[in-house]
């Protein structure tokens, strides 16, 4: 790898010419802190400026870049009241042009009559009032004495860049284009020679050149999908990064030996025939079977299950759990909400019941006296097994010997508490579990370092839900089809977004539509509320009456998104569908269709719906495939949004997408596997020993 001058890539944006403390604090509050930073942000789109069009040569409908000088700028009134527009009149060699922004008085500060501009934008035929473009995009090119870099941003093809802070996309050019002509011949380059040789990848400092100034031979298009050699090249870069070192954690993690080997023998299996309620299906008896082989190896386990709602995950768990306790080792069971870890305490509980594994529970809302007692024991060992929040993670906690860690819907935990857990105790296995499938494509990044078992069929006797999407005009029909459920003795779900009602948002508060429910629609049912804001005893209360079939509807936020499994509810109703996201709809679908009885879910709707809406719903409708859903969830949302939070692990790509660049992601893990499989790996394994942690923004977690 090339070393040279590697400290002029790290120098502080805040010691560059031109920049200052306060840009300086403005660059670092999106992330840019060094000269390398502000070189790997790629532009947001590429404007053509090299063939501006004369504004002569302008015609309506078509979008179009002039450039030219500022004859006069002003504000002019309209009939409507407090409405104004912002007039620019612009003139190039062969004639003028009108730009009109609306209700942007402030615009009169921007624009000097003088001024060279550039416009872009669509154009208009306004009648007498001729061409004309509406709200274009701007850029003051120069005053009448700032020529001296005027070609940077015109007369080429251009980069635009986001704007942060103070800092203009012209500054942002400007600065970029300074830092490259001062770059030294030769840069510090992370891809190894051999790879950078076997792809015909450009040079780093070629590639940073041509991604911000490309050539003139490059193509607008290509650069705008982000598939230009250089702009490719800086992303399979970050993604060999990143995939070198999840392959460099995982051999690492494989070095570590267990103090307490796992062994199984007849004993153990007839301990599990014991606990098992009913037969295994074949993906669980799959993962079990990969899960257990996991658990006798030397080194610690590391593996994600992943399964569709209602696939039967928990019971394969305790079977993991019941192999680590027939050893002689505890077992941590940490569920993201009280109600998930609640119902996981009263199925392991009562599946445990003939055994001699005692079984216990920790959450943040125990009483002092209780707490203690379970901490007592948990350091004792006299408790086997605990199931608990994030209060397991929490510093008094400590086990006598903690052999099996499992995290359920771990994507709702931060990467932080995930590590804290598995650190009380002595290497542990850790089982990692999920009910909202990972597209193949973020299970190469978030969770590139675990094994992946998958439970694709689900528990005989599961019902397929039928799933229908109904406008507002039609809710006389949805609660027909509520009541007859009702009255054949089935229970119902009615999930709102909101708990109260909200001025600034126009949407139906579960408080106020459960007593509407109860007064007005179904007077003769039980209806209950359940809600997050509830104390855990009371939630505790209406959870336990709903599932002794004492409420018959049950009005809720999406705090029974997970963990509430009551198979005599056979009807869900989503109000406001269109303000829910694609896998959340999902997992509220889920709560239905978990016993004998035929089940449905039903997408309550208002208009106006976006297209995006629509297409969600489509989705829901089309599907009850959880992994097809996850895919069209993360096409739709992206990464960032997928497990709604910075917590979930995924890393910090600064030029890599992973919807656009998946193939990309794939081969660069095989190009990283057979690297670091190499006699000359030695450079790149100690570069990623040093940097990836920090450059990725992650930390090490099981």
């Amino acid at each position: 790898m090339t070393a040279s001058r590697a400290d002029w890539l790290s120098t502080p944006l805040q010691f560059v010419k031109g920049v200052g403390p306060r840009r300086a604090a403005d660059l670092e509050r999106v992330g840019l802190l060094t000269v390398e930073d502000l070189l790997l942000r790629f532009p947001l789109r590429y404007e053509d400026r090299a063939s501006l069009l004369p504004i002569a040569r302008l015609r309506p409908g078509t979008t179009a870049t002039v450039a030219g000088e500022v004859l006069s700028s002003g504000i002019r009134p309209t009939r409507r009241p407090g409405f104004r527009l912002f007039e620019l009149i612009v003139k190039d060699e062969t004639g003028p042009v009108r730009a009109v922004f609306p209700n942007q008085a402030f615009l009169r500060d921007v624009f000097q009559p003088g001024q060279l501009v550039v416009l872009y934008g669509t154009v208009e035929f306004r009648g007498s009032g001729g061409l004309q473009l509406t709200n274009p995009e701007y850029e003051v090119i120069r005053g009448d004495a700032d020529e001296d870099d005027a070609t940077v941003h015109t007369g080429r093809i251009v980069p635009i860049y986001e704007k942060a802070g103070s800092v203009t996309t012209r500054m942002q050019r400007t600065l970029v284009h300074r830092l490259l002509s001062e770059m030294p011949a030769e840069v510090a380059d992370p891809v190894p020679d051999a790879i950078r040789r076997q792809r015909g990848l450009p040079s780093r400092r070629e590639a940073l050149g041509d991604t911000h100034f490309p050539p003139a031979s490059a193509r607008v298009d290509d650069l705008n999908a982000f598939r230009s050699p250089a702009q490719q090249r800086l992303i399979f870069e970050e993604f060999l990064l990143f995939q070198g070192g999840l392959v460099l954690r995982k051999r690492q993690q494989a070095a570590d030996h267990k103090p307490h080997p796992v062994v199984v023998d007849d004993r153990i299996r007839e301990s599990a025939r014991k606990v098992l309620p009913f037969r295994l299906t074949p993906g669980q008896k799959d993962a079990l079977r990969e899960i257990v082989a996991d658990m006798q190896r030397p080194e610690p386990m590391n593996r994600l299950l992943q399964g569709d709602v209602g696939a039967g995950k928990t019971i394969v768990a305790l079977l993991a759990a019941l192999v680590a306790m027939e050893n002689g080792l505890q077992v941590a069971f940490m569920a993201p909400t009280e109600i998930l870890a609640d119902q996981h305490y009263l199925t392991i509980r009562r599946l445990l019941d003939q055994s001699r594994f005692r079984v216990a529970t920790l959450t943040g809302s125990a009483r002092s006296a209780k707490r203690r007692e379970t901490l007592a024991e948990l350091a004792s060992g006299s408790v086997h097994l605990v199931v608990g929040t994030h209060a397991l993670v929490e510093e008094a906690v400590a086990f006598h010997a903690l052999g099996l860690v499992v995290i359920d819907e771990q994507h709702r935990f931060g990467v932080v508490q995930r590590a804290t857990l598995r650190a009380k105790g002595l290497q542990p296995d850790v089982l990692v579990m999920t009910a909202t499938p990972i597209p193949r494509t973020l299970a190469l990044t978030a969770f590139g370092d675990l094994d992946v078992s998958v439970i694709r069929d689900l528990p005989p006797g599961r019902q397929q839900i039928v799933t229908v999407a109904r406008p507002e005009s039609r809710r006389d029909e949805v609660y027909s089809l509520v009541r007859r459920e009702l009255e054949r003795g089935r229970q119902a779900y009615v999930i709102y977004p909101l708990v109260e009602e909200s001025s600034r948002v126009e949407l139906r508060a579960a408080t106020a539509m459960a007593d509407h429910l109860q007064a007005e629609v179904f007077p003769e049912f039980k209806v209950a509320l359940l809600h997050g804001r509830l104390k855990s005893d009371e939630k505790d209360r209406v959870m336990a009456a709903f599932a002794r079939g004492e409420v018959h509807v049950l009005v809720s936020t999406t705090v029974v998104e997970v963990g509430v499994d009551v198979a005599n509810a056979t009807v869900m109703v989503v109000e406001h569908a269109e303000r829910f996201g694609l896998s959340q709809m999902h997992q509220l679908r889920g709560r239905v269709g978990r016993g004998e009885h035929a089940s449905t879910c039903v997408l309550l709707y208002q208009h106006p719906i976006s297209e995006a809406g629509l297409a969600r719903l489509d989705a829901l409708v089309e599907t009850t495939d959880g992994f097809v859903i996850a895919e069209r969830d993360l096409e739709q949302r992206g990464p960032g949004d997928f497990f709604g939070t910075r917590q979930s692990g995924l890393p910090t790509l600064r030029v890599g997408d992973l919807r656009r660049d998946h193939a990309l992601m794939e081969e660069a893990r095989r190009e990283a596997v057979a690297y670091l499989d190499s006699d000359g790996a030695g450079a790149f394994a100690g570069y990623l020993s040093s940097n990836w942690a920090a450059r990725f923004g992650l930390v090490g977690v099981g």
